[in-house]
C-alpha cells in the first residue's frame, strides 16, 4: 500500500477530507511512535511507505505508559481537530495500519498498548 492509498483509507474510514486525514495520521503517528518502544517503532516504520515513517521514529527508546484518552488528546492537539474528530480518525489509522503492514506486525504494535487499545 502507497501512501496514497492509506491516507484515502484514513480518509474514508474517519469521513473527513483527506488533508485532515493526512494530520491524524501524522500525529497518530507521532503518538504511536512515543507509546511504543523504539525499536518496535523502527520496526515498524520500515515496513510502512516513506511519507508515513518518519513521525512513528522517536528520538528515545522508552515507551511512555498512557492510555487511549491521553493518546486520543494528544493526537486532537497536534492535528488541530477536536477529540471525537480525533478517535475516528485513530480508530481509522489503526484499520489501515492493520491491512497494510505484512504478517503480524500490527499484532505486535497492538502487544505494547492496553487492551482498551482494542475498542478503537
Amino acid at each position: 500500500m502507497d501512501s496514497d492509498e492509506f491516507i484515502r483509507l484514513v480518509s474514508e474510514r474517519a469521513r473527513v477530507p483527506e488533508e485532515e486525514a493526512g494530520e491524524l495520521t501524522r500525529a497518530t503517528m507521532l503518538t504511536l511512535g512515543e507509546r511504543i518502544t523504539g525499536g518496535e517503532a523502527r520496526h515498524l516504520a520500515g515496513v510502512l511507505p516513506a511519507e508515513i515513517a518518519p513521525p512513528l521514529v522517536p528520538p528515545e527508546d522508552v515507551a511512555e505508559k498512557f492510555g487511549v484518552a491521553e493518546f486520543v488528546r494528544r493526537v486532537s492537539e497536534r492535528a488541530g481537530v477536536d477529540e471525537a474528530v480525533a478517535r475516528d480518525g485513530v480508530a481509522a489509522v489503526f484499520r489501515t495500519l492493520r491491512e497494510a503492514v505484512p504478517g503480524t506486525e500490527f499484532e505486535d504494535v497492538m502487544a505494547q498498548l492496553p487492551n482498551e487499545f482494542q475498542d478503537l
